[in-house]
């Protein structure tokens, strides 16, 4: 009998137990059954239910109160109650703060009911994130032969509980749908150079200003055609708004934008930048000298790292050490801005798992990473609020700040992302004790080498 006649007779390697499974269980259960599936699917089940029950217990219900303020001000404005900086949210001094061309992106929101809105919000946000989380774990996960989605279930599941994404949910903050955009951007269309890389961060900037940290990250790196695309993006779309709409826009770039009244408290622990550092030393008199020094050094070590992260190809380290920095030196940074923190926090854990490298090495970015995310899960810097006054307290309230500078020096720099290729071989496999005679003869005969057309003319010959 030939090989082909032996394969063709062999019983489908199914488990009795499952070949024996009640007809009237759905189709889909047993397809998950089949594939062995029922086990990481219960794994991500069980830390969504966890991460959950963390927020429902820890968490504090912001009423979407970032998002309050969005759909008032447009509503206020669109109804020609007022300039759109004019307006103040009820009871607090908070208004519009964003460019205006971020007003023309959430323009609709004026035209929709309050819950629809809401809807929206978190459907943008969970999809956002949802995406960059992809992005970041599946080289990971491919590099170490895992399945991408059970491992994007697992760090989704973790990133429930992460308090800036928690907080931007909860606040109906922006931050996640800006960290998608420049992701897109730098990952894909910056990394294999299409004509169109820049135009997110571009977008990003024009949306809110901070992420313009990302136009300077092009240049140091010399991708200056894709900065350029930015920043041309970033100077169409305000002079768009400034056409559609020219007094909101005069009024921004001549007052609002400069009158830090309408952002919040600088010493207010929720501000996790140095800025917030200095203040919160000296709430009365900030040293101002102090501020300017520290985001000096601070981007020269991320400008020296970033480099060198480009030279090797490392777009993701890249991405990450900006994301960083730009929460560092900017003047606020909420707590629910530090969403840019966690692809840092993702790629630690990455090269944790390398192979090639020592146990010590991997226990300290492993460990580092497990702590981070616990601290920043804790709110820990809220137990500091309003008592900073002493030293303890005051490192204590710059706990999110701390761990920020650290990850800064500690992400690795990587010279390949990319999976190990396979390695192949023209020897047939022996004595290999898992193997059937059948399974040997059918390796011996896919590898062994089909000789050359020239070869068989010779033979016949």
């Amino acid at each position: 009998m030939s090989t082909r006649e032996r394969v063709a007779q062999r019983p489908a390697s199914v488990p009795a137990r499952l070949r024996q499974l009640p007809a009237w269980l759905p189709s889909a259960w047993l397809s998950v059954l089949r594939h062995r599936t029922a086990v990481p699917v219960g794994i991500v089940f069980g830390i969504f239910v966890f991460a959950w029950a963390f927020d429902a217990a820890f968490a504090v219900r912001h009423g979407f109160f970032d998002l309050r303020v969005y759909y008032g001000a447009l509503n206020h404005w669109v109804d020609g109650n007022g300039e759109l900086y004019d307006y103040l949210l009820p009871g607090t001094k908070y208004g519009f703060t964003y460019p205006p061309f971020a007003s023309l992106t959430m323009l609709p929101m004026a035209y929709l009911g309050w819950h629809v809105a809401i809807g929206i919000s978190m459907l943008l946000t969970v999809v956002a994130s949802v995406a960059v989380l992809y992005w970041l774990v599946e080289p990971m996960a491919r590099r170490h032969g895992w399945s991408p989605w059970f491992v994007l279930g697992i760090t989704a599941g973790l990133a429930v509980a992460f308090e800036p994404l928690r907080e931007t949910f909860l606040f109906g903050q922006v931050n996640a749908v800006l960290l998608f955009l420049v992701a897109a951007d730098l990952l894909f269309l910056v990394r294999y150079n299409r004509s169109l890389a820049g135009v997110g961060v571009g977008l990003a900037t024009a949306v809110k200003l901070t992420p313009g940290i990302f136009i300077v990250y092009l240049v140091i790196t010399r991708r200056f055609r894709a900065a350029m695309v930015a920043s041309g993006t970033t100077m169409a779309a305000t002079v768009l708004a400034a056409a559609v709409a020219p007094d909101a826009s005069r009024e921004f770039w001549t007052d609002a934008l400069w009158n830090t009244s309408r952002v919040g408290d600088e010493s207010f622990v929720s501000n996790q930048s140095l800025n917030g550092v200095v203040h919160r030393w000296d709430p009365q008199h900030p040293a101002s000298l102090a501020w300017v020094a520290l985001v000096l050094i601070t981007l020269g070590v991320w400008a020296w790292r970033s480099r060198q992260a480009a030279r090797v190809g490392d777009e993701a380290t890249g991405f990450a050490l900006t994301g960083i920095v730009g929460v560092l030196i900017s003047p606020i940074t909420w707590v629910h801005h530090l969403v840019w923190v966690l692809p840092g926090l993702i790629l630690l854990v990455d090269r944790g798992l390398l192979k090639g490298q020592s146990r010590r090495r991997r226990r300290w970015l492993l460990g580092l990473a497990a702590v981070t995310y616990a601290v920043m899960c804790s709110r820990l810097v809220w137990a500091f609020n309003g008592g900073f006054d002493t030293f303890p307290g005051w490192v204590g309230s710059n706990a999110y700040v701390w761990l920020s500078l650290v990850l800064l020096v500690a992400i690795p720099v990587s010279g390949s992302t990319s999976p190990a290729p396979v390695p192949r071989t023209d020897r047939p496999v022996e004595n290999a004790p898992d193997l059937t005679d059948l399974d040997r003869e059918l390796t011996t005969v896919s590898t062994a080498r089909v000789p050359a057309q020239d070869e068989r003319r010779l033979v016949g010959a």
